[in-house]
């Protein structure tokens, strides 16, 4: 076990997360044959009696080899999934002291029975190729390096290792509670493996590195393909739907990954599925609900991935020179060539003064120009295709009796003067170039 870290470059301080358990004291013994930049990082997650002394203990057992030491207490969790909610207060912590020492590289002790585990909780649970590999020996964040050089040995051989070199450690009596998921892989289904072949983690690390190297392979089509119908969280449902079905699930967990900032435990198969699902339905309009509040919105051909905001509130307001809405501008010009939709010329005489421009109500209607027939504004945005998402808070222009001149870009009323009219007021209408800066 002594060479498993060869083919580290240790040029830097290098951050270690210990809990004092059997498994990063090892790793921790291990580095220190290695190098003295170590800086050993402790959370104590505050849930067993036996936390503060063994925080006090890896304090003492720094200060005898001049080690750096770095804890926190965690107080209170608030969620649910006590497991997942450590987890993030676990890895917040970490970067926080990465970036305090400038290191670039973060030691975890996490062996072949932990990826063992991890492979058969993903399988059961559902995932993609990358997930189904489980624990990665090393992975890249933004600027810094996870690495797990402990993945190639058993319990079994740290356990080994920490009595033939004295190490001290303790044992984490939460680690027996089977209530816990992964206690349960660990006490009831890994001894059933280990009595078929004791080296079973080798043959686990093989298919996670095999797994790994078809994702790669895949991420590099998908990383090929993706620039032609994905940009700024939206999809281009004519471009994507091209797509061989393998390469639509896989491309939509490389995107999860990224709305996820790289974790990947979030987005399950069931949630994946969900969204290639919304893709088949004939509705044009859907809205899909993900974790932390994000939101899957399909309208007509696109695809949209938002966080879930509150519903802007109504509002009504009176025309100027210049208005900005939510994608378009309004501007009072003295002259253009245009006649089409995206401009309206008024006689002041034929309208009631102010003009505003409101959101959509219930039961709003327009008398089109030319035919002078009523048309609900509901049934124009279904027809023209407005996504639902943008059709509440569609600015319409309307006068102080709050009939309904204008609806920018889409329809114009009986009150809009052609060209060649007698008119006194000239708007137009544009998309609002700083949404494309």
């Amino acid at each position: 076990m002594d060479n498993i870290l060869d083919d580290i470059i240790f040029d830097n301080y290098i951050v270690v997360g210990v809990s004092t358990g059997p498994d990063s004291m090892c790793l921790l013994d291990l580095l220190q044959k290695k190098t003295n930049k170590i800086v050993v990082c402790h959370i104590n997650h505050n849930v067993r009696i036996e936390s503060d002394r063994e925080e006090i203990f890896l304090s003492s057992y720094c200060q005898k080899h001049n080690l750096i030491f770095e804890t926190t207490k965690i107080t209170s969790y608030q969620e649910n999934n006590f497991e997942n909610e450590a987890r993030k207060k676990r890895y917040a912590f970490y970067e926080k002291i990465l970036h305090k020492y400038h290191a670039n590289k973060l030691f975890l002790a996490h062996h072949g029975d932990d990826l063992i585990e991890t492979i058969l909780m993903k399988i059961i649970r559902g995932s993609n190729i990358e997930g189904y590999a489980g624990i990665k020996k090393r992975s890249q964040r933004k600027d810094y390096q996870i690495i797990r050089p402990l993945l190639t040995q058993s319990k079994e051989e740290i356990l080994k290792y920490n009595r033939s070199h004295h190490i001290p450690y303790f044992i984490d009596s939460s680690n027996q509670d089977v209530n816990y998921t992964r206690n349960r892989y660990r006490k009831k289904i890994l001894p059933l493996l280990k009595k078929e072949d004791q080296n079973i983690h080798q043959k686990f690390l093989k298919f996670s590195e095999t797994l790994l190297e078809y994702n790669d392979y895949i991420k590099k089509i998908i990383q090929k393909e993706i620039p032609t119908f994905y940009h700024n969280r939206t999809i281009d449902l004519n471009k994507f739907q091209h797509l061989d079905d393998f390469l639509k699930k896989n491309t939509l967990y490389f995107i999860m990954h990224d709305i996820y900032q790289n974790k990947n435990d979030i987005v399950t198969e069931r949630h994946i599925n969900n969204i290639l699902k919304m893709l088949e339905n004939k509705k044009p309009n859907l809205t899909l609900n993900l974790p932390q509040n994000i939101i899957i919105v399909k309208e007509y051909d696109k695809l949209y991935i938002k966080n879930n905001t509150t519903k802007k509130s109504d509002y009504k307001i009176e025309l100027d020179d210049t208005l900005f809405f939510e994608n378009i501008v309004i501007k009072k010009v003295k002259a253009t060539e245009k006649d089409d939709n995206s401009v309206c010329r008024i006689n002041s005489s034929h309208i009631k003064e102010p003009l505003y421009f409101r959101n959509r109500k219930n039961g709003d209607y327009i008398i089109l120009k030319n035919s002078n027939k009523k048309k609900k504004i509901k049934e124009i945005f279904i027809e023209e295709k407005v996504p639902l998402s943008q059709r509440q808070n569609y600015p319409l222009l309307v006068d102080e009796n709050d009939t309904i001149i204008w609806i920018p870009n889409i329809k114009k009323s009986k009150f809009c003067i052609k060209k060649e009219g007698k008119y006194d007021i000239i708007l137009k209408c544009n998309e609002r170039e700083d949404l494309y800066e």
